[in-house]
């Protein structure tokens, strides 16, 4: 079978931002699941990684996590200018979805599913749980 001339699926990319590292979860727009992907590290090879995937898994859309508290804002301020970044880097829409309990959410899941080394899978679950909020609540 010719996979040129097969129809590719849009997927979308949900990113728990962190200084040191960073959540990825998938999903498609057909099935509206999200999946944790994986964690990439906040470094200098962080965009080059992330080209691969937009370009290998045909991302359309990336959802970032961002809060809406107060108390947050200079992290915030960042997760702007880090979405700018990849605007601009891909020409790839980016989102922001309010991430507030997102990385408690995950540690309460990977605890629940009897999850060893919690830490190691949190960010990516994260990621999850933010790319799913968003397709659950978004017509696209």
């Amino acid at each position: 079978m010719d996979n040129e001339n097969m129809p590719q699926l849009s997927s979308f990319l949900g990113l728990d931002f962190g200084r040191s590292k960073i959540g990825l979860a998938i999903a498609d727009g057909e099935t509206r699941m999200a999946f944790a992907f994986d964690t990439l590290r906040n470094d200098k090879d962080f965009y080059v990684k992330l080209a691969e995937i937009i370009s290998q898994k045909n991302i359309v859309k990336i959802i970032i996590g961002a809060t809406r508290h107060d108390k947050d804002l200079d992290g915030n301020e960042e997760k702007i200018i880090f979405g700018k970044e990849i605007e601009n880097r891909y020409k790839v829409q980016v989102e922001f979805f309010d991430e507030m309990f997102s990385t408690k959410m995950a540690h309460e899941n990977l605890k629940l599913r009897g999850g060893k080394n919690i830490a190691q899978f949190d960010d990516q679950e994260a990621a999850r749980i933010i790319l799913q909020g968003w397709l659950d609540g978004s017509a696209f």
